[in-house]
């Protein structure tokens, strides 16, 4: 807790945030959300089902000491139903904090910003901690930090594609821009993309499918965690400035030249 990161007033120590879709099973993403090192998991409305136990994650991950769960509205079309799911998902898990998520074409799954700023307005006013999911746009970041949202989530790349950074520019616009944390939330693959994002600014990353999907993926978790407090240590060390010309590493001293 060093360089804790403080969101809607609650504060974690690490700054990787986990899904918990797409594992094979609840014991491999129990053993992956542990190896992580995770304060903050997500889970889909749909998967808080106390009834029936081979479909429920929220009993699971509720056992575990120092998570905390953050329900989202995956599945929603618009921003009545998404609005909706958070109700539903805070009376369950009893947690303030909700992911915002409305992606209505299953084709891409990109975030409706239109739908997502409706709901955004909504969910403030009603004392969620917000953090909705957002294309790399930042217009639309602005605007929702405007109203209230306690964090913005700009994706990487598509949910699910592995194409790692691919909206960097616009990214690195939104962190310079933001007075709220900006958590890079889908597309990644790799640790080392997880390290750059916190390298560039981002004050956190939210990982599922480069988990889940992995071979390992408990190794890979573990991967992730030591991705991020890297890359966050290079971010505060401060990077080196860079030059279109080489520059010696060590000066010519004298001894190289010869006067005879």
């Amino acid at each position: 807790m060093n360089d804790p990161l403080k969101i809607g007033g609650e504060h974690f120590g690490s700054r990787l945030f986990l899904g918990t879709g797409k594992f094979s099973d609840t014991k491999t993403m129990l053993e992956a959300v542990k190896a992580s090192g995770t304060e903050l998991v997500t889970v889909a409305l749909r998967r808080f089902n106390r009834d029936q136990a081979e479909d429920d994650l929220y009993g699971p991950l509720s056992e575990l000491k120092n998570v905390r769960l953050m329900p989202n509205t995956s599945g929603a079309m618009n921003a009545k139903e998404a609005v909706r799911a958070a109700m539903l998902g805070r009376e369950l898990s009893k947690s303030p904090i909700v992911k915002l998520e409305i992606h209505p074409n299953p084709h891409h799954l990109l975030p409706d910003p239109i739908e997502t700023y409706e709901a955004a307005i909504e969910l403030v006013k009603q004392d969620f901690v917000v953090l909705p999911y957002i294309p790399a746009d930042p217009v639309l970041a602005k605007r929702l930090e405007d109203v209230g949202c306690a964090a913005v989530m700009p994706l990487g790349a598509a949910i699910g594609t592995g194409k790692g950074l691919s909206t960097a520019g616009m990214i690195k616009i939104i962190i310079r821009d933001a007075n709220v944390p900006v958590i890079v939330d889908a597309g990644l693959r790799a640790p080392s993309e997880a390290a750059c994002a916190m390298e560039m600014g981002c004050d956190a990353v939210l990982v599922n499918s480069a988990i889940a999907a992995a071979e390992q993926p408990v190794a890979m978790a573990t991967a992730f965690k030591i991705g991020i407090e890297a890359g966050r240590a290079a971010y505060n060390a401060g990077l080196m400035p860079t030059s279109e010309v080489a520059m010696a590493s060590s000066p010519l001293t004298s001894f190289l030249s010869s006067n005879d």
